[in-house]
């Protein structure tokens, strides 16, 4: 499948479309203690990324008893929202003490999604939290320079060949130089954007979602020790579920 296929949604720049905009309404269980998990030496789990065989980048102990999956977009308002909300409580709380462990899996919605998610994977496991972290902090002004750009200039990108398409969408938000800044250098970006074989992990990782659960309801979508979560968008209503796999009631 060519890339491309994304355009018709990188050109309408629909910042909500395909992102999963239910929020449930579960309270927050009163905070218990966790047993703590033996950290690596001279760190903690936070400090452990690997990449993992659906193309995904997992954080913390691999022998977590809780094993969270998160597909999330970086074009999406609402992964974005979960970033700032949960992640911080997610990592200080759960995956930094060994009992929970967080995978990240990209699933692009569109031309600019995929275009970023390269720009994250760039620098491998190491660099992916911190450079999709950014990316979401970041959102609304390099979103913002794409829906300023010419429509007539953003539809001509589909008729670039794949190796060059992502270089030249990076060029609207200026992917690039903001990559630069962050340890990325233009060279290496420039490598990872006409990367075939990493644009068609990401699309396959993307397709490989709805297949795998064919009721996906867009992002993010949360699965937990296998299970598909149903409603779950926000911190609130993730946190209790966690709890309750780790068998803390609080």
């Amino acid at each position: 499948m060519k890339p491309s296929v994304f355009l018709a949604c990188a050109v309408g720049i629909v910042a909500i479309a395909g992102c999963n905009s239910k929020q449930g309404n579960l309270a927050t269980n009163a905070p218990a203690e966790l047993k703590q998990a033996p950290p690596p030496k001279g760190g903690d789990w936070t400090q452990v990324v690997t990449e993992t065989p659906s193309g995904g980048f997992m954080m913390g102990n691999p022998n977590a008893k809780v094993k969270l999956i998160e597909y999330g977009s970086l074009t999406c308002p609402h992964c974005k929202a979960f970033d700032d909300e949960g992640v911080p409580s997610l990592l200080s709380k759960y995956v930094k003490s060994g009992q929970v462990s967080w995978e990240f899996r990209n699933y692009v919605r569109d031309m600019f999604d995929l275009t970023a998610s390269l720009i994250a994977r760039c620098n491998g496991a190491e660099g992916f939290f911190p450079l999709s972290r950014a990316l979401y902090n970041d959102q609304a002004m390099w979103m913002a320079k794409i829906q300023a750009a010419p429509q007539d200039q953003l539809q001509a990108l589909e008729n670039l060949p794949p190796n060059q398409e992502f270089l030249q969408a990076a060029k609207f938000p200026e992917l690039q130089s903001w990559a630069a800044l962050r340890g990325v250098p233009t060279s290496k970006s420039t490598a990872c954007l006409t990367d075939e074989n990493a644009i068609n992990q990401l699309i396959q990782m993307t397709s490989d979602a709805t297949t795998q659960f064919p009721d996906f309801p867009g992002t993010p979508t949360f699965i937990l020790n296998g299970t598909m979560l149903d409603k779950t968008a926000t911190w609130d209503v993730l946190e209790p579920q966690i709890r309750n796999a780790l068998g803390e009631r609080g």
